[in-house]
């Protein structure tokens, strides 16, 4: 069976989603989306960066696109400033009777517990309306600490305590509006950036939080959030970008799940504008990795490497397309509403070995 799929965006994910639909045997590229005129009329291959035309053309024609009725939408459009927009635009497609895998919001990967539930009565309204399922993934939130630390948990005899953490070098990351803007890297210590607002920290990644002790069986008391950022010692030059010393280029978070006062759970970042800053924060395995710690019985320790032409950051982009086109299938199969990880069966890169 060939599932029919619309892109809906073609920035850092959606280009790689578009690689990916197109090379996969079991789905059927029917339009793409695009958000600037530039991009309205280009053949969807040359989109993703491909040295071959597929027929498929970008379009901005939103309502064209939802008449195809396709099986499902790939949505990866930007939301970190948008949110509710966003969340609109998700809304509209389950309506529509079409199945959704999105990279964002975030917090829609695991909402309860996290969102009142008068915020995702509306969600889970639409997909039932249009019987219609829709999953939000990537690889962080996603599959780096809710399948990979599930996998290492049932390995345990007991389970004293999960850190989850990505450890990165974000100087070839190639979102501006996400390092300067989100994360406010370049900004004055006292400039506290949209991420580092109070309660962001903990309805992005408390999902994760609240997942994992669904999924552990773990009753939480509450689930806090702590951060730590430091400047630059010298200039460092990012892209087009300067960030000057003394302003902000180093930064560590945590979200901890918290039971009978100690942390349980903990999702941690750590970013880096440069390897040499914060010396005493956690190090990456290689130059950048995904790292699962279970503390317990047996102790488990697992770092995830990535590379896509050498470079990590890309590869976390790549990582994060492909988790969501791998799952078309399970989502458009699953039941209507609004689906977490634990709802899906295991999927594969079937049909990609060269």
């Amino acid at each position: 069976m060939k599932y029919r799929v619309v892109q809906w965006s073609t920035g850092n994910v959606g280009r790689r989603a578009l690689r990916n639909i197109i090379a996969r045997p079991e789905l059927d590229l029917v339009g793409v989306w695009v958000s600037s005129a530039e991009k309205a009329g280009k053949d969807a291959g040359e989109l993703a960066g491909l040295d071959r035309e597929t027929g498929v053309l970008a379009t901005q024609d939103a309502q064209a696109l939802l008449a195809l009725k396709p099986d499902c939408i790939v949505h990866t459009a930007m939301a970190d400033d948008r949110l509710m927009e966003a969340v609109e635009d998700l809304k509209t497609f389950l309506r529509a009777g079409i199945n959704v895998v999105s990279s964002s919001p975030v917090f829609l990967q695991f909402p309860y517990g996290t969102l009142p539930d008068e915020a995702i009565a509306p969600i889970v309204e639409a997909a039932e309306e249009g019987g219609a399922s829709l999953w939000v993934n990537g690889i962080d939130p996603g599959w780096a600490n809710d399948w990979l630390p599930l996998l290492l948990s049932s390995g345990s005899e007991r389970i004293d305590r999960v850190i989850c953490s990505e450890i990165m070098d974000y100087s070839t990351y190639d979102n501006p509006k996400v390092v300067f803007d989100i994360m406010g890297f370049g900004s004055k210590l006292e400039d506290l950036p949209m991420l580092l607002q109070p309660g962001i920290l903990t309805l992005a990644w408390g999902s994760v939080i609240r997942q994992l002790a669904a999924a552990l069986d773990i009753e939480l008391d509450s689930v806090t959030q702590h951060f730590e950022r430091l400047a630059a010692t010298d200039p460092i030059r990012i892209g087009s970008h300067t960030i000057e010393a003394g302003t902000a280029a180093a930064l560590r978070f945590q979200v901890h799940g918290i039971r009978d006062g100690r942390e349980i759970l903990t999702l941690e970042h750590v970013t880096r504008l440069h390897p040499d800053l914060a010396p005493d924060w956690p190090q990456p395995a290689g130059s950048g990795c995904y790292r699962v710690e279970i503390q317990g019985e047996p102790d488990y320790l697992l770092d995830l490497q990535l590379y896509s032409n050498g470079d990590h950051a890309e590869a976390g982009v790549v990582g994060t397309a492909a988790r969501l086109v791998s799952t078309i299938p399970a989502v458009v199969q699953a039941r209507p509403g609004l689906l977490t990880a634990m709802d899906l069966p295991l999927t594969t890169g079937r049909g990609l070995v060269s």
